[in-house]
């Protein structure tokens, strides 16, 4: 990810409308999955500027945070976040059957991770049995627009693809769907408009919202929670899969 996103992040992470809405709709899912009202040991892999960690993930237990970026492990140190390293994702340096929880949250999409099934073989690893990996994941690589030049984007994914990847590294999908429904259309318009327009300077999709309009799209993305947890949602702009380790 390149350096002037990570300012970006951590200036807009705890107000944008898009952070605020699948916080409600990851808050939901660990509910559902039993892993609200006790104190676990989770790994948030590829913390970024540590954002869901402070925001919500350190409600549910004991969060170590990591992430191959020096830049983004200062901006974790901002938040007072200390229980940080410097790793990748698909060497990680912790011991074995360590953690409850493992989270991962839009990073095994990026170049510099080069080898994802290489990271989910390491998520398995640290995971304790019968513990969860909770995966966020940009979804249809023929959405790709400026802003996954911006961030780095080397693969974008299916439900399908997910489901396959997590399978054959050892785990059961308890939860697998797409999120962010809703504004599939207007995104989808986006997209082409950006193909058949002249090139322009790189923009990121986390560039600010009018004022008004940042908390009506977080409550239309929250609103996705509840279709999420009962049926999922057949397409989206994201993939969210919940994934149990089995031996």
């Amino acid at each position: 990810m390149k350096a002037e996103e990570y300012d970006l992040m951590y200036r807009v992470e705890e107000k944008h409308w898009w952070y605020a809405g699948m916080q409600a709709i990851t808050r939901r899912m660990l509910v559902n999955a039993g892993l609200a009202g006790r104190k676990i040991k989770i790994l948030d892999a590829g913390c970024g500027t540590g954002g869901a960690i402070s925001g919500y993930l350190a409600q549910y237990g004991n969060v170590t945070g990591c992430d191959l970026s020096a830049m983004a492990l200062g901006f974790c140190q901002k938040r007072n976040i200390s229980e940080i390293a410097q790793a990748s994702v698909t060497d990680l340096p912790f011991a074995q059957e360590q953690f409850e929880l493992v989270t991962s949250f839009d990073v095994l999409y990026e170049r510099g991770v080069g080898n994802d099934q290489r990271a989910v073989t390491e998520f398995w690893r640290v995971l304790q049995d019968n513990g969860y990996l909770f995966l966020r994941l940009p979804a249809y690589d023929w959405l790709r627009g400026e802003h996954d030049e911006r961030i780095q984007t080397a693969r974008r994914y299916t439900r399908a693809q997910v489901r396959k990847m997590l399978v054959q590294n050892g785990f059961e999908i308890v939860h697998l769907t797409y999120a962010n429904t809703f504004l599939f259309p207007i995104a989808l318009a986006k997209r082409l408009f950006e193909k058949i327009r002249p090139a322009r300077a790189e923009k990121s999709d986390l560039e600010a919202t009018h004022p008004w309009l940042d908390p009506f799209l977080a409550k239309l993305l929250a609103s996705e929670a509840p279709l999420i947890t009962r049926t999922g949602l057949p397409f989206g702009l994201s993939v969210l899969a919940l994934a149990r380790k089995r031996r």
